[in-house]
């Protein structure tokens, strides 16, 4: 992206693409420049971390392997903080650990001179598009993160049934708490349309502020949009683990409350309706509200 910014020097206003292009046809399949691109994070992804861990040793190093380490413990103490049974949290570390580094490196190497507008093909459109900044890819790492939320949160449950027995905060036969509970699912299946939306967004307006800075630079492009660039990082970084922490919340809150004693909860709702005081579990479903 950084690298088209002399290409942006036009006097019609900067160039972004903001839709994915298609770069080839696979069979049946289109592949697009974010695919393609998603295709080449992976595999430098794997690279990159099948080194680090044939170096991993007892004995911090520093460098490179020691920042991912850094990253490594800081999303397992995340995970495993969230969680009130520490073992059910465990196994779920390597898929927030991995969520993790892939977003965030799709983030920072869509900041490449090569990305977006700085390599283009034949029809002028982009070769390479960040796989975060297409909300087709966004979308997908949504959709997946949230079937293994409701798959995990089933099983850890016990079954479907006690699953959607935590939405509803005491007896589904009573009104209010079946309307709560139809809404707390409602709300529970928007979870896909925030997470992809929010990381598509903020990806896509970074690379369109980034590029009408360097448009406004002119052939001082590199210097006016290195704070941006340089802003973008950061945010690139705060998306990444936005994206996690909400999914590790998803699935905690699931977990835990269905590891809670039912039978205790429920006796717990009709005391509170009887002498007239709010349920405490009414006060924490009205607080995360």
């Amino acid at each position: 992206m950084i690298g088209g910014f002399f290409s942006l020097l036009a006097d019609s206003g900067p160039s972004v693409h903001i839709a994915p292009a298609e770069v080839f046809q696979w069979g049946n399949f289109s592949i697009t420049n974010s695919i393609l691109y998603g295709w080449i994070c992976s595999v430098v992804l794997i690279i990159l971390f099948s080194a680090v861990a044939r170096r991993v040793t007892v004995k911090p190093k520093g460098g490179f392997v020691q920042i991912v380490e850094i990253g490594v413990d800081f999303i397992e103490n995340t995970v495993m903080g969230a969680f009130d049974d520490k073992q059910v949290g465990r196994r779920y570390v390597p898929f927030f650990v991995t969520l993790f580094f892939f977003i965030l490196f799709n983030n920072w190497l869509g900041l490449l001179p090569i990305v977006g507008e700085g390599l283009q093909t034949h029809n002028g459109a982009p070769l390479f598009r960040p796989f975060t900044g297409d909300l087709d890819g966004t979308a997908a790492m949504g959709v997946l993160t949230m079937v293994l939320v409701y798959g995990a949160s089933i099983k850890e449950s016990g079954g479907l049934f006690k699953y959607l027995r935590h939405f509803f905060v005491g007896s589904p036969k009573n009104p209010l708490f079946f309307v709560i509970g139809l809404l707390e699912m409602f709300t529970d299946l928007t979870r896909v349309i925030s997470l992809s939306l929010r990381l598509f967004l903020n990806i896509t307006i970074g690379e369109i502020v980034i590029a009408v800075f360097a448009y406004l630079g002119h052939v001082a492009a590199p210097i006016t949009a290195l704070p941006f660039t340089l802003l973008e990082f950061l945010v690139a970084a705060l998306q990444a683990y936005i994206f996690v922490i909400l999914s590790i919340m998803y699935l905690a809150i699931a977990v835990n409350h269905s590891s809670a004693h039912p039978e205790e909860e429920s006796a717990e709702d009709a005391q509170g309706l009887t002498d007239g005081t709010l349920p405490e579990t009414m006060e924490l479903k009205a607080g995360k509200a």
